[in-house]
């Protein structure tokens, strides 16, 4: 394994942003990825995973050791006449996972086509759309003790996941690195998820009136290409805040001021589109330099192609503070800092 100093990590950050590593190691194996950690330990290193890099803003150079796991694999490890488990492994690209899966005619991982960033980094955000997430289909993972070196079994209940959240973000945040993750996936008898954004609609434009699972993925895809810009051309990492959720109290005040404001009821809560926050204080499209917000899709924060880290970061910042004080509501990256 090689471990190359003063790296630039401009190809592995779907910003694109140019900031650099003190060391730069890619594993291939677990054996790699002890062997990586055993360095960092004997100098006394950081360290920081990095999987797609597509869920990161990189504020400054890294002093440290950045590990790019790159474990590579997908296999069927169990099924019945109605169900079949898979296990990808943590390097694999997130969409191309969902297309092999769709090629096997295996449901479940369509609604979340075209997501940036590789497998292993999937249940550590929790990541969802049109009405999917990752820990509805998840049964389990393995991860290694980043410490001990042993690799433990962490079930579905085990992950904590929540909004975008999981253990891995919270409790045990910085203490293991996914190596793999199963999913449990149907057979026949698919469920359909359309219900949520605009799917149906884009099956209507597609004239698809009896839809499969690959339907569903290309409608899906349809849209987020129509509306998130492809990091290869515009620097960016997909949604950069979450959707707020605030208590439905809270929002029917906030409908008599603004009846327009957009929002999903669960429960006693309501989860408020932080898109149409950031669009309707008039920030969608804005630019300071090289540092904007899409003009298509206003959660989305863009690099035009010198920006820093700490300018997209600044930016996120004002815009937070300024829907704090238009709706009284506070923002939450979803991003990762560093």
């Amino acid at each position: 394994m090689k471990i190359s100093q003063k790296k630039s990590l401009k190809p592995y950050n779907t910003f694109g942003l140019e900031v650099k590593a003190d060391y730069f190691a890619e594993a291939n194996s677990v054996y790699e990825i002890v062997s990586a950690l055993n360095f960092a330990r004997e100098e006394n290193l950081k360290i920081m995973l990095l999987n797609g890099g597509s869920n990161l803003l990189l504020t400054h150079d890294f002093e440290g050791l950045i590990l790019k796991l790159n474990l590579k694999g997908i296999e069927i490890i169990d099924e019945n006449e109605d169900f079949v488990w898979v296990k990808v492994q943590s390097g694999e690209n997130w969409h191309d996972f969902v297309q092999w899966t769709l090629e096997k005619d295996f449901g479940g991982l369509e609604n979340l086509s075209l997501i940036p960033g590789n497998s292993g980094t999937a249940p550590m955000q929790n990541i969802g759309a049109y009405g999917v997430e990752i820990k509805d289909k998840m049964t389990e993972l393995s991860a290694l003790h980043i410490e001990n070196r042993e690799i433990e079994i962490f079930t579905n209940a085990e992950c904590q996941f929540g909004y975008r959240e999981s253990i891995f973000k919270n409790e045990r945040k910085g203490q293991f690195i996914i190596l793999d993750v199963t999913f449990q996936l149907t057979k026949k008898n698919h469920f359909l998820n359309t219900s949520y954004g605009a799917i149906t609609s884009e099956l209507d434009k597609l004239n698809i009136k009896n839809p499969t699972i690959q339907d569903i993925s290309k409608a899906v895809i349809s849209i987020r290409q129509s509306k998130l810009p492809d990091p290869k051309d515009i620097g960016n990492s997909g949604s950069f805040f979450k959707n707020p959720m605030i208590p439905k109290s809270e929002f029917e005040k906030l409908q008599k001021e603004f009846p327009a404001i957009s929002g999903y009821v669960s429960g006693e809560e309501v989860k408020v589109a932080a898109g149409w926050l950031i669009e309707n204080a008039g920030w969608k499209g804005k630019r300071f330099g090289d540092a904007g917000v899409h003009e298509k899709q206003a959660l989305v924060l863009v690099n035009y192609g010198n920006a820093t880290g700490q300018e997209i970061y600044d930016l996120s910042q004002r815009i937070m503070d300024d829907i704090l004080d238009k709706f009284g509501i506070q923002l939450e990256r979803e991003v990762n800092i560093i």
